[in-house]
């Protein structure tokens, strides 16, 4: 698995100013979504996945002035991911029990959340590269021909064979290695763009 792309260091010391408005922006638009499908991956439901992000977004705002580097091996994923997992967990310990017998799926995924702090931080670092890519496709889609994401799409995303591609694109293979190529290329660049803001 590869590894979780820290937060900047000048990201994470600008957003300890709680008047620092556009980094707060720039922190959430990358977080927000992760810890929404974290939550969503916990198996809490839409609008109770927003508030967790909200809820974990807030004690971000509130404890991130306490927390520091103090080592090169101190990780700011961590603390995220902990922050995150206490979340989770305050809120399904908030809700009722269910008082069915077998016991609740909540209370099941309680007890298996308390052990799994690796798979939280997996989980994250997972959200993360996806929520990275997701807003590189964005910028890349709106600056390529239709043919040439769709070749990169069915190729890469789907998995499709490039003879296949080409065919259905009216195109020859080496243009469809070609529109792929591009593509990946200008991805691995916003995506470095997006990492160093």
């Amino acid at each position: 698995m590869h590894k979780f792309p820290e937060t900047r260091d000048s990201l994470l010391m600008q957003v300890r100013d709680p008047a620092n408005r556009e980094a707060w922006e720039q922190f959430a638009q990358i977080y927000r979504p992760v810890i929404y499908r974290i939550a969503v991956a916990r198996g809490f439901q839409d609008a109770d996945a927003h508030d967790l992000a909200q809820q974990v977004l807030i004690a971000v705002a509130t404890a991130i002035g306490r927390w520091e580097k103090s080592e090169e091996e101190t990780r700011f994923r961590n603390w995220l991911s902990r922050v995150t997992k206490n979340a989770i967990l305050n809120a399904v310990a908030r809700r009722p029990k269910d008082r069915a017998r077998g016991g609740s799926s909540a209370q099941i995924g309680l007890d298996e959340l308390a052990e799994c702090d690796r798979a939280t931080e997996e989980l994250l670092a997972q959200e993360y590269r996806r929520e990275i890519y997701l807003q590189a496709a964005d910028r890349v889609r709106v600056n390529v021909t239709a043919d040439t994401w769709q070749a990169f799409e069915w190729t890469v995303v789907d998995g499709r064979e490039i003879a296949e591609v080409a065919r259905q694109l009216g195109r020859s293979v080496g243009a469809v290695y070609s529109a792929r190529s591009r593509v990946m290329y200008r991805l691995r660049e916003v995506v470095r763009e997006l990492e160093n803001r």
